[in-house]
């Protein structure tokens, strides 16, 4: 896996400093960075040994790679969301989903939820969240879910796409909530934005 915008400058040679932390997935990400914008505080460097932040930067590598003259230190972007007004914080993804996806609404900051690519354009440094609001009927749940996994799900007339600093949608019902692939309740009312180069990581 090579980096994401190949011949491009973003990122810099980089190792993990002493007071790094590593972390192993998105979720574990999310759960160190929360309660520290919860305060207010400086946020750590993070070595990347998972998640799909992690793959979108052309990891995983292993621990020593972090702490030697090959780790690459990328500034990214945090998504930033109010859940019927409740404050959160996320790395990689924001998914809200009905059962079967038949209606459901992503923010993506990395290119891949898992095995999918629900954000095959999704850049975590640029400043923008690529989102993309679904009402699908079950025969195109089907048709979307068959692609899913190389990206090829877009364009679709019943998925609007939309890159912005800033998003808010309101939903047919409150809808369950995953950030970063953790549950986080229920929500109707979502607004994300983004929080550019709030976070450095190294890969």
């Amino acid at each position: 896996m090579t980096p994401i915008s190949k011949g491009s400058p973003y990122g810099e040679p980089g190792r993990l400093p002493p007071d790094g932390v590593i972390v192993r997935s998105d979720g574990e990400a999310r759960a160190l960075i929360e309660p520290v914008l919860r305060s207010d505080r400086p946020l750590p460097v993070l070595g990347l040994l998972g998640g799909d932040l992690c793959r979108t930067l052309g990891g995983p590598t292993d621990e020593a790679h972090l702490r030697s003259a090959e780790a690459i230190r990328f500034p990214v972007d945090v998504g930033e969301v109010l859940l019927d007004g409740r404050l959160h914080w996320f790395v990689a993804h924001l998914v809200v989903r009905s059962r079967g996806w038949g209606e459901a609404f992503v923010a993506m900051n990395a290119q891949w939820v898992g095995r999918w690519e629900l954000g095959p354009h999704s850049h975590p440094g640029d400043g923008l969240l690529d989102t993309y609001q679904a009402s699908l009927s079950p025969a195109d749940r089907l048709r979307v879910r068959a692609r899913l996994h190389g990206g090829g799900h877009l364009p679709h007339p019943g998925i609007h796409e939309l890159r912005a600093p800033a998003v808010q949608v309101d939903l047919s019902r409150p809808l369950p909530v995953l950030l970063d692939g953790q549950p986080a309740g229920r929500a109707r009312n979502v607004s994300v934005r983004v929080r550019p180069d709030a976070l450095i990581v190294v890969v």
